[in-house]
Protein backbone atom coordinates (compact mmCIF):
# COMPACT_ATOMS: atom_id res chain seq x y z
CA UNK A 1 0.00 0.00 0.00
CA UNK A 2 1.41 3.16 -1.27
CA UNK A 3 -0.86 5.86 -0.64
CA UNK A 4 -0.14 9.29 -3.18
CA UNK A 5 -2.42 12.37 -2.47
CA UNK A 6 -1.77 12.27 -6.22
CA UNK A 7 -4.16 9.61 -6.09
CA UNK A 8 -6.82 12.17 -5.89
CA UNK A 9 -6.55 13.46 -9.07
CA UNK A 10 -4.48 11.33 -11.52
CA UNK A 11 -7.52 8.98 -12.65
CA UNK A 12 -5.56 6.87 -15.14
CA UNK A 13 -3.62 3.90 -13.46
CA UNK A 14 -4.58 1.35 -11.23
CA UNK A 15 -5.03 0.75 -6.88
CA UNK A 16 -4.54 -1.81 -5.00
CA UNK A 17 -7.33 -2.35 -2.21
CA UNK A 18 -5.30 -1.81 0.79
CA UNK A 19 -4.61 2.23 -0.61
CA UNK A 20 -8.77 1.86 -2.17
CA UNK A 21 -9.26 1.69 1.60
CA UNK A 22 -7.14 3.99 3.45
CA UNK A 23 -8.33 6.95 0.81
CA UNK A 24 -11.88 5.96 1.77
CA UNK A 25 -11.41 6.15 5.19
CA UNK A 26 -9.43 9.11 5.00
CA UNK A 27 -11.84 11.11 2.82
CA UNK A 28 -14.90 9.95 4.98
CA UNK A 29 -13.15 11.31 7.70
CA UNK A 30 -12.63 14.94 6.70
CA UNK A 31 -16.04 15.29 4.95
CA UNK A 32 -17.59 14.02 8.00
CA UNK A 33 -15.62 17.05 10.31
CA UNK A 34 -16.14 19.54 7.49
CA UNK A 35 -20.08 18.72 7.97
CA UNK A 36 -19.76 19.19 11.36
CA UNK A 37 -18.16 22.53 11.55
CA UNK A 38 -21.09 24.04 9.08
CA UNK A 39 -23.98 22.17 10.87
CA UNK A 40 -22.61 24.12 13.83
CA UNK A 41 -21.22 27.10 12.82
CA UNK A 42 -23.74 28.29 10.30
CA UNK A 43 -26.96 26.41 11.15
CA UNK A 44 -26.32 26.07 14.91
CA UNK A 45 -27.35 22.25 14.54
CA UNK A 46 -25.74 19.03 16.44
CA UNK A 47 -24.13 16.86 13.89
CA UNK A 48 -23.02 13.97 15.25
CA UNK A 49 -22.60 10.40 13.59
CA UNK A 50 -24.60 8.56 15.70
CA UNK A 51 -27.38 10.34 15.69
CA UNK A 52 -30.57 9.14 13.66
CA UNK A 53 -31.01 12.39 11.25
CA UNK A 54 -26.74 12.18 10.37
CA UNK A 55 -27.42 8.44 9.83
CA UNK A 56 -30.36 8.66 7.66
CA UNK A 57 -28.04 11.72 5.57
CA UNK A 58 -25.38 9.54 4.89
CA UNK A 59 -27.31 6.21 3.88
CA UNK A 60 -30.38 7.65 1.60
CA UNK A 61 -28.92 11.60 0.80
CA UNK A 62 -32.07 12.61 2.10
CA UNK A 63 -33.15 15.37 4.76
CA UNK A 64 -35.06 13.62 7.63
CA UNK A 65 -37.70 16.42 7.68
CA UNK A 66 -38.39 20.46 6.30
CA UNK A 67 -36.10 21.66 9.18
CA UNK A 68 -33.23 20.11 7.20
CA UNK A 69 -33.52 20.96 3.77
CA UNK A 70 -30.72 24.04 3.56
CA UNK A 71 -28.21 22.05 5.77
CA UNK A 72 -28.47 19.10 3.38
CA UNK A 73 -28.47 21.25 0.68
CA UNK A 74 -25.39 22.86 1.61
CA UNK A 75 -23.55 19.58 3.18
CA UNK A 76 -24.41 18.17 -0.85
CA UNK A 77 -22.95 21.29 -2.17
CA UNK A 78 -19.66 20.94 -0.40
CA UNK A 79 -19.79 16.57 -1.59
CA UNK A 80 -19.06 17.67 -4.88
CA UNK A 81 -15.19 17.96 -4.44
CA UNK A 82 -15.16 14.42 -1.99
CA UNK A 83 -17.39 12.89 -4.96
CA UNK A 84 -15.29 13.45 -7.62
CA UNK A 85 -12.09 12.12 -5.67
CA UNK A 86 -14.04 9.13 -4.82
CA UNK A 87 -15.07 8.90 -8.41
CA UNK A 88 -11.30 9.08 -9.80
CA UNK A 89 -10.17 6.54 -6.92
CA UNK A 90 -12.97 4.18 -7.94
CA UNK A 91 -12.05 4.18 -11.84
CA UNK A 92 -8.35 3.03 -10.36
CA UNK A 93 -9.29 0.64 -8.55
CA UNK A 94 -12.00 -0.77 -11.17
CA UNK A 95 -9.19 -1.02 -13.63
CA UNK A 96 -7.09 -3.26 -11.08
CA UNK A 97 -10.24 -5.89 -11.20
CA UNK A 98 -10.16 -5.53 -14.98
CA UNK A 99 -13.94 -4.42 -14.62
CA UNK A 100 -15.68 -2.01 -17.28
CA UNK A 101 -15.31 1.49 -16.05
CA UNK A 102 -19.74 1.87 -16.13
CA UNK A 103 -19.35 0.18 -12.94
CA UNK A 104 -18.30 3.22 -11.35
CA UNK A 105 -22.26 4.58 -11.56
CA UNK A 106 -22.44 2.42 -8.49
CA UNK A 107 -21.15 4.64 -6.59
CA UNK A 108 -23.45 7.50 -6.53
CA UNK A 109 -26.39 5.12 -5.47
CA UNK A 110 -27.87 5.68 -2.38
CA UNK A 111 -27.35 2.70 0.08
CA UNK A 112 -26.18 0.57 -2.41
CA UNK A 113 -22.36 2.54 -2.63
CA UNK A 114 -21.51 1.26 0.88
CA UNK A 115 -21.52 -2.16 -0.37
CA UNK A 116 -20.07 -1.41 -3.61
CA UNK A 117 -16.99 0.52 -1.44
CA UNK A 118 -16.86 -2.50 0.84
CA UNK A 119 -16.30 -5.47 -2.41
CA UNK A 120 -14.02 -2.93 -3.87
CA UNK A 121 -11.78 -2.70 -0.73
CA UNK A 122 -12.19 -6.63 -0.57
CA UNK A 123 -11.91 -7.64 -3.73
CA UNK A 124 -7.62 -8.94 -4.96
CA UNK A 125 -6.28 -7.60 -8.55
CA UNK A 126 -6.32 -9.61 -11.40
CA UNK A 127 -3.32 -11.30 -11.71
CA UNK A 128 -3.57 -15.02 -11.75
CA UNK A 129 -4.33 -17.08 -14.74
CA UNK A 130 -8.05 -19.23 -14.49
CA UNK A 131 -6.61 -22.43 -13.27
CA UNK A 132 -7.45 -24.15 -10.29
CA UNK A 133 -4.39 -26.39 -8.35
CA UNK A 134 -6.25 -28.78 -6.34
CA UNK A 135 -3.01 -28.58 -3.55
CA UNK A 136 -3.17 -24.81 -3.59
CA UNK A 137 -7.08 -24.25 -2.21
CA UNK A 138 -7.48 -24.48 1.38
CA UNK A 139 -9.27 -22.99 4.21
CA UNK A 140 -13.02 -22.62 3.24
CA UNK A 141 -11.62 -22.52 -0.04
CA UNK A 142 -11.39 -26.39 0.34
CA UNK A 143 -14.85 -26.95 2.40
CA UNK A 144 -16.87 -25.84 0.27
CA UNK A 145 -15.18 -27.73 -2.83
CA UNK A 146 -16.00 -30.88 -1.06
CA UNK A 147 -19.40 -30.00 -1.61
CA UNK A 148 -19.41 -28.73 -5.04
CA UNK A 149 -19.60 -31.17 -7.61
CA UNK A 150 -17.45 -30.11 -10.79
CA UNK A 151 -19.90 -31.11 -13.28
CA UNK A 152 -21.58 -28.05 -14.68
CA UNK A 153 -24.91 -29.13 -14.05
CA UNK A 154 -23.82 -30.08 -10.60
CA UNK A 155 -22.81 -26.80 -9.97
CA UNK A 156 -25.16 -25.07 -11.15
CA UNK A 157 -27.69 -27.12 -9.12
CA UNK A 158 -25.71 -26.86 -5.88
CA UNK A 159 -25.41 -22.96 -6.78
CA UNK A 160 -29.39 -23.02 -7.09
CA UNK A 161 -29.77 -24.93 -3.68
CA UNK A 162 -27.90 -22.67 -1.74
CA UNK A 163 -28.99 -19.42 -2.91
CA UNK A 164 -32.41 -20.49 -2.57
CA UNK A 165 -32.13 -22.04 1.29
CA UNK A 166 -30.56 -17.71 1.97
CA UNK A 167 -33.55 -16.09 0.14
CA UNK A 168 -36.01 -18.29 1.98
CA UNK A 169 -34.22 -17.56 5.42
CA UNK A 170 -33.46 -13.96 4.16
CA UNK A 171 -37.00 -13.03 3.42
CA UNK A 172 -38.24 -14.70 6.90
CA UNK A 173 -36.06 -12.04 8.65
CA UNK A 174 -36.51 -9.45 6.55
CA UNK A 175 -40.18 -9.41 6.80
CA UNK A 176 -41.42 -11.80 9.82
CA UNK A 177 -38.60 -10.84 12.16
CA UNK A 178 -37.70 -7.44 11.21
CA UNK A 179 -40.81 -6.36 9.74
CA UNK A 180 -39.14 -4.43 6.61
CA UNK A 181 -40.11 -3.98 2.99
CA UNK A 182 -36.99 -2.11 1.54
CA UNK A 183 -33.75 -1.64 -0.72
CA UNK A 184 -31.91 -4.74 0.84
CA UNK A 185 -35.18 -7.25 0.10
CA UNK A 186 -36.02 -6.37 -2.89
CA UNK A 187 -32.35 -4.86 -4.23
CA UNK A 188 -30.04 -6.68 -2.10
CA UNK A 189 -31.35 -9.99 -1.52
CA UNK A 190 -32.15 -10.87 -5.30
CA UNK A 191 -28.47 -9.64 -6.45
CA UNK A 192 -26.75 -11.38 -3.98
CA UNK A 193 -28.66 -14.81 -4.57
CA UNK A 194 -27.94 -14.08 -8.48
CA UNK A 195 -23.67 -13.79 -7.26
CA UNK A 196 -23.79 -16.42 -5.13
CA UNK A 197 -25.25 -18.91 -7.17
CA UNK A 198 -22.60 -18.01 -10.40
CA UNK A 199 -20.00 -17.97 -8.35
CA UNK A 200 -20.51 -21.60 -6.38
CA UNK A 201 -21.19 -22.80 -10.23
CA UNK A 202 -18.28 -21.27 -11.28
CA UNK A 203 -16.38 -22.60 -8.22
CA UNK A 204 -14.18 -25.22 -10.02
CA UNK A 205 -13.87 -23.83 -13.87
CA UNK A 206 -14.98 -20.88 -15.21
CA UNK A 207 -18.47 -20.82 -16.54
CA UNK A 208 -20.46 -19.05 -19.47
CA UNK A 209 -22.08 -15.66 -19.44
CA UNK A 210 -25.63 -17.45 -19.78
CA UNK A 211 -25.25 -20.44 -17.42
CA UNK A 212 -24.59 -17.46 -14.60
CA UNK A 213 -27.44 -15.73 -15.53
CA UNK A 214 -29.31 -18.70 -16.00
CA UNK A 215 -28.54 -20.04 -12.26
CA UNK A 216 -29.18 -16.65 -11.02
CA UNK A 217 -32.76 -16.77 -12.82
CA UNK A 218 -33.69 -20.14 -11.74
CA UNK A 219 -32.62 -19.61 -8.14
CA UNK A 220 -34.88 -16.40 -7.68
CA UNK A 221 -37.85 -17.64 -9.68
CA UNK A 222 -37.55 -20.94 -7.22
CA UNK A 223 -37.56 -18.18 -4.38
CA UNK A 224 -40.85 -16.84 -5.52
CA UNK A 225 -42.63 -20.30 -6.09
CA UNK A 226 -41.41 -21.60 -3.01
CA UNK A 227 -43.37 -18.34 -1.20
CA UNK A 228 -45.98 -18.94 -2.90
CA UNK A 229 -46.67 -22.94 -2.09
CA UNK A 230 -45.55 -22.03 2.00
CA UNK A 231 -48.58 -19.25 1.45
CA UNK A 232 -45.85 -16.56 2.76
CA UNK A 233 -46.58 -14.47 -0.32
CA UNK A 234 -49.65 -14.16 -2.82
CA UNK A 235 -49.33 -13.97 -6.39
CA UNK A 236 -50.26 -10.16 -7.03
CA UNK A 237 -47.36 -8.96 -4.61
CA UNK A 238 -44.48 -11.53 -6.38
CA UNK A 239 -45.42 -10.24 -9.87
CA UNK A 240 -45.26 -6.82 -8.61
CA UNK A 241 -41.42 -7.77 -7.05
CA UNK A 242 -40.73 -9.57 -10.19
CA UNK A 243 -39.07 -7.29 -12.67
CA UNK A 244 -36.96 -5.52 -10.21
CA UNK A 245 -36.18 -8.61 -8.63
CA UNK A 246 -35.33 -10.74 -11.77
CA UNK A 247 -33.32 -7.46 -13.07
CA UNK A 248 -31.40 -7.38 -10.10
CA UNK A 249 -30.47 -11.52 -9.84
CA UNK A 250 -29.81 -11.52 -13.91
CA UNK A 251 -27.61 -8.61 -12.85
CA UNK A 252 -26.28 -10.23 -10.00
CA UNK A 253 -24.94 -13.73 -11.99
CA UNK A 254 -23.20 -11.30 -14.23
CA UNK A 255 -21.25 -9.96 -11.58
CA UNK A 256 -20.49 -13.48 -10.44
CA UNK A 257 -19.95 -14.34 -14.45
CA UNK A 258 -17.35 -11.02 -14.80
CA UNK A 259 -15.54 -11.68 -11.24
CA UNK A 260 -14.90 -15.45 -11.31
CA UNK A 261 -11.80 -15.06 -12.89
CA UNK A 262 -10.23 -12.95 -10.34
CA UNK A 263 -11.60 -15.65 -7.36
CA UNK A 264 -9.07 -18.38 -7.89
CA UNK A 265 -6.75 -17.67 -4.75
CA UNK A 266 -7.95 -19.31 -1.86
CA UNK A 267 -8.11 -16.45 0.22
CA UNK A 268 -10.53 -14.11 -2.05
CA UNK A 269 -12.32 -17.50 -1.95
CA UNK A 270 -13.33 -17.42 1.50
CA UNK A 271 -13.64 -13.27 1.67
CA UNK A 272 -16.24 -13.70 -0.69
CA UNK A 273 -18.14 -16.75 0.94
CA UNK A 274 -18.57 -14.89 4.06
CA UNK A 275 -19.11 -11.76 2.41
CA UNK A 276 -22.19 -12.80 0.59
CA UNK A 277 -23.78 -14.26 3.41
CA UNK A 278 -23.41 -11.81 6.26
CA UNK A 279 -24.21 -8.31 3.82
CA UNK A 280 -27.91 -9.16 3.07
CA UNK A 281 -29.06 -9.47 7.40
CA UNK A 282 -26.36 -6.93 8.08
CA UNK A 283 -27.99 -4.34 5.27
CA UNK A 284 -31.46 -5.79 6.29
CA UNK A 285 -30.49 -4.74 10.59
CA UNK A 286 -28.91 -1.30 8.99
CA UNK A 287 -32.11 -0.31 7.48
CA UNK A 288 -33.95 -1.36 10.51
CA UNK A 289 -32.07 0.67 12.72
CA UNK A 290 -31.98 3.87 9.92
CA UNK A 291 -35.38 3.11 7.81
CA UNK A 292 -35.02 5.62 4.37
CA UNK A 293 -37.29 8.83 4.61
CA UNK A 294 -40.39 8.53 4.32
CA UNK A 295 -41.98 10.58 0.99
CA UNK A 296 -45.02 11.75 1.25
CA UNK A 297 -46.78 10.75 -2.45
CA UNK A 298 -49.78 11.84 -4.49
CA UNK A 299 -52.01 11.13 -6.89
CA UNK A 300 -54.51 13.59 -8.68
CA UNK A 301 -56.87 12.12 -11.35
CA UNK A 302 -59.82 14.11 -13.50
CA UNK A 303 -63.48 14.05 -15.38
CA UNK A 304 -65.11 16.59 -17.03
CA UNK A 305 -68.59 16.04 -16.07
CA UNK A 306 -71.64 17.51 -17.78
CA UNK A 307 -73.55 19.25 -14.92
CA UNK A 308 -73.37 22.18 -12.94
CA UNK A 309 -71.29 21.98 -9.81
CA UNK A 310 -73.86 22.20 -7.01
CA UNK A 311 -75.52 18.97 -9.14
CA UNK A 312 -72.23 17.05 -8.76
CA UNK A 313 -71.54 18.11 -5.41
CA UNK A 314 -74.43 15.87 -4.05
CA UNK A 315 -73.17 12.64 -5.49
CA UNK A 316 -69.27 13.45 -4.05
CA UNK A 317 -70.25 14.10 -0.48
CA UNK A 318 -72.34 10.73 -0.58
CA UNK A 319 -72.68 8.25 -3.95
CA UNK A 320 -74.73 4.81 -4.35
CA UNK A 321 -73.32 1.38 -4.61
CA UNK A 322 -71.09 1.08 -7.38
CA UNK A 323 -71.49 -2.28 -9.89
CA UNK A 324 -69.33 -4.84 -9.77
CA UNK A 325 -65.72 -3.71 -11.51
CA UNK A 326 -65.00 -4.71 -14.75
CA UNK A 327 -61.23 -3.92 -14.58
CA UNK A 328 -58.47 -7.50 -13.98
CA UNK A 329 -56.39 -5.37 -11.54
CA UNK A 330 -59.77 -5.37 -9.11
CA UNK A 331 -60.66 -8.85 -10.03
CA UNK A 332 -57.45 -9.67 -8.98
CA UNK A 333 -57.45 -8.45 -5.32
CA UNK A 334 -56.59 -5.21 -5.25
CA UNK A 335 -58.94 -3.50 -2.82
CA UNK A 336 -61.62 -1.19 -4.63
CA UNK A 337 -64.56 1.51 -3.84
CA UNK A 338 -68.26 0.04 -3.53
CA UNK A 339 -69.90 3.46 -1.78
CA UNK A 340 -69.35 6.68 0.28
CA UNK A 341 -71.43 7.49 3.75
CA UNK A 342 -71.21 10.57 5.70
CA UNK A 343 -72.88 10.94 9.29
CA UNK A 344 -73.15 15.10 9.77
CA UNK A 345 -72.95 17.98 7.76
CA UNK A 346 -69.72 19.95 7.30
CA UNK A 347 -66.69 20.14 8.78
CA UNK A 348 -66.32 17.84 11.39
CA UNK A 349 -68.74 15.51 9.74
CA UNK A 350 -67.36 11.78 9.69
CA UNK A 351 -67.41 10.78 5.91
CA UNK A 352 -66.61 6.28 5.13
CA UNK A 353 -65.65 5.50 1.67
CA UNK A 354 -66.85 1.94 1.84
CA UNK A 355 -64.27 -0.76 0.23
CA UNK A 356 -64.14 -4.36 -0.59
CA UNK A 357 -61.60 -4.70 2.45
CA UNK A 358 -63.54 -2.59 5.02
CA UNK A 359 -63.96 1.60 5.27
CA UNK A 360 -61.49 4.39 4.96
CA UNK A 361 -62.86 6.89 7.86
CA UNK A 362 -62.26 10.66 6.61
CA UNK A 363 -63.30 13.28 9.03
CA UNK A 364 -63.93 16.43 6.98
CA UNK A 365 -62.03 19.38 7.14
CA UNK A 366 -62.61 21.79 4.45
CA UNK A 367 -66.32 22.23 3.47
CA UNK A 368 -66.48 24.82 0.90
CA UNK A 369 -70.12 23.34 -1.19
CA UNK A 370 -69.73 23.42 -4.08
CA UNK A 371 -66.06 23.81 -4.44
CA UNK A 372 -63.81 21.76 -2.23
CA UNK A 373 -64.40 18.87 -0.21
CA UNK A 374 -61.11 17.73 1.75
CA UNK A 375 -60.71 15.47 4.55
CA UNK A 376 -58.35 13.78 6.51
CA UNK A 377 -58.12 9.44 6.96
CA UNK A 378 -58.07 7.88 9.91
CA UNK A 379 -58.31 4.60 9.51
CA UNK A 380 -57.12 2.50 6.32
CA UNK A 381 -58.77 -1.19 5.66
CA UNK A 382 -56.39 -3.31 3.68
CA UNK A 383 -55.33 -2.46 0.23
CA UNK A 384 -55.75 -5.67 -1.12
CA UNK A 385 -57.00 -9.16 -0.94
CA UNK A 386 -53.67 -11.17 -1.85
CA UNK A 387 -54.16 -14.36 -3.78
CA UNK A 388 -53.16 -17.67 -3.01
CA UNK A 389 -53.88 -20.99 -4.43
CA UNK A 390 -53.48 -23.22 -1.50
CA UNK A 391 -54.99 -21.08 1.46
CA UNK A 392 -56.53 -17.60 2.59
CA UNK A 393 -53.10 -15.86 3.32
CA UNK A 394 -52.73 -12.06 4.80
CA UNK A 395 -48.96 -11.12 4.83
CA UNK A 396 -47.18 -8.24 6.80
CA UNK A 397 -47.46 -5.78 3.71
CA UNK A 398 -51.34 -5.53 3.89
CA UNK A 399 -51.33 -4.38 7.41
CA UNK A 400 -50.26 -0.76 7.89
CA UNK A 401 -47.58 -0.73 5.00
CA UNK A 402 -49.84 1.80 2.47
CA UNK A 403 -51.69 4.46 4.67
CA UNK A 404 -53.69 6.85 2.86
CA UNK A 405 -53.29 10.44 4.89
CA UNK A 406 -56.16 12.85 3.16
CA UNK A 407 -58.07 13.56 -0.19
CA UNK A 408 -60.12 15.59 -1.69
CA UNK A 409 -62.64 16.48 -4.29
CA UNK A 410 -62.18 19.55 -6.23
CA UNK A 411 -64.95 21.28 -8.78
CA UNK A 412 -64.29 23.84 -11.13
CA UNK A 413 -66.93 25.27 -13.15
CA UNK A 414 -66.33 25.04 -16.73
CA UNK A 415 -68.23 26.88 -19.91
CA UNK A 416 -71.15 24.81 -20.83
CA UNK A 417 -72.83 24.61 -17.27
CA UNK A 418 -69.99 21.46 -17.52
CA UNK A 419 -67.59 20.70 -13.88
CA UNK A 420 -63.76 20.16 -14.23
CA UNK A 421 -64.22 17.17 -11.22
CA UNK A 422 -60.56 16.41 -9.23
CA UNK A 423 -59.88 14.23 -7.01
CA UNK A 424 -56.65 13.98 -5.03
CA UNK A 425 -55.12 11.39 -2.05
CA UNK A 426 -52.02 11.84 -0.29
CA UNK A 427 -50.64 8.64 1.27
CA UNK A 428 -47.71 6.91 2.25
CA UNK A 429 -46.27 3.68 1.38
CA UNK A 430 -43.57 1.72 3.57
CA UNK A 431 -41.61 -0.23 0.68
CA UNK A 432 -38.49 0.51 -0.82
CA UNK A 433 -37.11 1.59 -3.55
CA UNK A 434 -40.06 4.17 -2.84
CA UNK A 435 -40.15 5.28 -6.89
CA UNK A 436 -40.40 2.02 -7.70
CA UNK A 437 -43.18 0.84 -5.76
CA UNK A 438 -44.76 4.71 -6.34
CA UNK A 439 -45.25 3.24 -10.16
CA UNK A 440 -47.98 0.37 -8.93
CA UNK A 441 -49.37 2.61 -6.24
CA UNK A 442 -50.00 5.56 -8.15
CA UNK A 443 -51.76 3.54 -11.26
CA UNK A 444 -53.45 1.89 -8.44
CA UNK A 445 -55.16 4.85 -6.80
CA UNK A 446 -55.60 6.28 -10.02
CA UNK A 447 -57.71 3.17 -11.20
CA UNK A 448 -59.62 3.62 -8.04
CA UNK A 449 -60.18 7.59 -8.85
CA UNK A 450 -61.79 6.95 -12.27
CA UNK A 451 -63.87 4.49 -10.87
CA UNK A 452 -64.85 7.03 -8.53
CA UNK A 453 -65.05 9.68 -10.30
CA UNK A 454 -66.59 8.07 -13.38
CA UNK A 455 -69.59 7.04 -11.17
CA UNK A 456 -70.26 10.35 -9.78
CA UNK A 457 -69.79 11.39 -13.10
CA UNK A 458 -72.77 9.09 -14.08
CA UNK A 459 -75.20 10.11 -11.30
CA UNK A 460 -74.83 13.69 -11.88
CA UNK A 461 -75.43 13.38 -15.46
CA UNK A 462 -78.28 11.29 -14.96
CA UNK A 463 -81.90 13.53 -14.88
Amino acid sequence: MKPKLSDLWNWRGTMDRGTYLFWGVVLFAAKYNLDRFVASREFNQDWVIWKLTTLRFYLWQQPAGAAQRDLVAWLLLLSLPFMGAGLILTLQRLRSLGWNLWWSVLFFVPFIKLFFFLGLCVMPARGLPPVLVEQNRSGLALFFGRFIPAHPLGSAVMGVAISLLMGLEMVWLGTSVLGDYGWSLFLGLPFVMGLLSAVIHSFHQPRTLSSCVFVALVAIGLVGGALLLAAMEGIICLLMASPVAVGMAALGGIVGFLIQKNLWQPLARQQLFCALFLVVPVAMEVEHIVPPPLPKLSVKSSVIVGAPPEQVWKNVVTFSSLPEPKEMIFKLGVAYPIRAEIEGHGVGAIRRCVFCTGPFVEPIEVWDEPKLLRFSVTENPMPMQEWNPFREIQPRQLHGYFQSCGGQFQLTPLPGNRTLLEGTTWYYHHLWPASYWQLWSDEIIHRIHLRVLNHVKKLSETK
